[in-house]
Formats: structure tokens, sequence, C-alpha cells
């Protein structure tokens, strides 16, 4: 069984920086992708940065890209979301998931293509 862990979130202000985890058990692949995810009150789930675990190969949304960075560890089976430079936009719920599906390097930011794994999420609060 695949379980997902957020942490990392909290409030900061306009600029500041979180560095968001998501430890993974119970992972049998040994290359996926992995998504980070956030979601606004009264908004749809977006696709904010993704990861292919073997080489790191990596996505980003234009909203993020040269503020966010996303990196893995595979010893730990942990993805990580450094946030640098944020904005009150980017105040949302952050969740983390894999797709297991993919046969290359090539991961998506469509949250429909993660459907079978989400963790709990961490919030994310950036005041002006």
């Amino acid at each position: 069984q695949v379980q997902l862990v957020e942490s990392g979130g909290g409030s900061v202000q306009t600029g500041g920086s979180l560095r968001l985890s998501c430890a993974a058990s119970g992972v049998t692949h040994s290359a996926y992708c992995m998504g980070w995810f956030r979601q606004a009150p009264g908004k749809a789930r977006e696709g904010v940065a993704a990861i292919y675990t073997r080489g790191g190969t990596t996505y980003y949304a234009d909203s993020v890209k040269g503020r966010f960075t996303i990196s893995h560890d595979n010893a730990k089976n942990t993805v990580y979301l450094q946030m640098n430079g944020l904005k009150p936009e980017d105040t949302a719920m952050y969740y983390c998931a894999p797709d297991f599906s993919v046969l290359t390097d090539a991961c998506s930011l469509v949250p429909g293509r993660y459907r079978n794994y989400w963790g709990q999420g961490t919030q994310v609060t950036v005041s002006p």
C-alpha cells in the first residue's frame, strides 16, 4: 500500500521561502513520476512541478518557473519542493502524488494522470 506524507507547509510573507517534503512508503517501482500539485479554495487542483525519479528530469508550471525547484532523494524515497520568492497567489493546499504508469521520463502536470494515490496535503499561506 503506497502512502504519502507531505510536510513543510506554513505561513510566510511575500518573498519568503518554504521547503515541502513528500515521504513515500510502500513504493515498489524503481522509476516513476512524482508530482506536486496545489489547490486553492474554490479553484481546481493544478500541477506545480514533477520529477522523473530515474535521472531527475523536471517539469514546472509556468507560474512557478524560476522560483520553485523539485528534487528527489532516492535513498529516502522523498521528493522535495523548494519554494522561493513566494507570492500570495501561491497560497493553497499542496499535495504530492506518483504516476506509476509512465514508460518514459515524460511526466505530466495534469492532476488526472495521478489518480490513485494522494497524501493529506500541507497548507501554504503567503501573506502580502
